[in-house]
């Protein structure tokens, strides 16, 4: 067991949410029991996910995608009343953390996705304006574009979506960055290397993939993102001695 507010202190000494400029709050979101038990974690704080935790008897909910994201609208009605009278109703707490998550050099979804498909690190690379920074580095051994993507379905359990570069028939080394990150593919691409891996695509990626000569991989949003939440959720289980379990509701994007 361990008090809330512990937690919380913990969770932004480790992932210092004061260094990036984000898209929504990070941290304590919601405030439920002052003492943490059970704890959920989950890539999205969706309303399933809130019942699973309901039922799993969680004290708190740690996610990578939480709530009052700029510019939605402030009033407290539809998904957003429901989703909030769940955990209040329950006495749930609610912590988020995207890009400092995102960004983690251990425990971030980038470093974990690396983890799970196998990659080899080289370094990264900060992006202006991105507010995370670009991964890259290699394949134990190089594939065909169509290998890597069996591959990637196969460790990630999502097939991903390939655009095909010609000029590259070969993927040797890569660059990736996790979620929404598909417009960083030009980034890429002035890094020299073979393919760039991340979760959405757009129309303009078909161009910027043919253009570049970069093959990519849209290996999905919410698959690209499990891992992150998943070892920060087992780290803080192992300092604090507090059950945890991870909630994969299922998400096809």
């Amino acid at each position: 067991m361990v008090a809330l507010v512990t937690l919380v202190n913990e969770l932004d000494t480790l992932l210092k949410p004061g260094a990036y400029s984000d898209y929504a709050p990070n941290g304590l979101q919601v405030e439920g029991r002052a003492e943490v038990r059970r704890l959920v974690t989950g890539v999205t704080a969706s309303l399933e996910l809130l019942e699973a935790a309901v039922a799993a008897q969680a004290d708190a909910v740690l996610v990578h995608h939480g709530y009052f994201w700029k510019g939605e609208s402030p009033c407290i009605t539809g998904i957003k009343r429901r989703r909030l009278q769940t955990l209040l109703q329950h006495d749930i707490s609610l912590l988020a953390y995207h890009l400092p998550l995102d960004d983690h050099h251990e425990l971030g979804n980038n470093r974990q996705l690396a983890r799970q498909l196998g990659l080899i690190i080289d370094g990264q690379v900060a992006v202006t304006g991105a507010g995370v920074a670009l991964w890259h580095g290699r394949l134990p051994q190089p594939l065909a574009p169509q290998q890597c993507a069996d591959w990637i379905a196969q460790r990630l359990g999502r097939t991903p979506q390939l655009l095909a570069a010609p000029s590259r028939p070969q993927v040797s080394t890569l660059a990736w960055c996790s979620g929404a990150a598909q417009q960083l593919i030009d980034d890429a691409a002035r890094l020299g290397v073979d393919a760039y891996i991340s979760g959405e695509v757009s129309e303009q990626t078909w161009h910027s993939a043919r253009e570049g000569g970069i093959n990519y991989f849209a290996a999905g949003h919410h698959a690209t993102e499990r891992y992150g939440v998943m070892a920060l959720g087992t780290h803080l289980a192992g300092q604090f001695a507090i059950e945890h379990r991870f909630i994969d509701i299922e998400n096809p994007l």
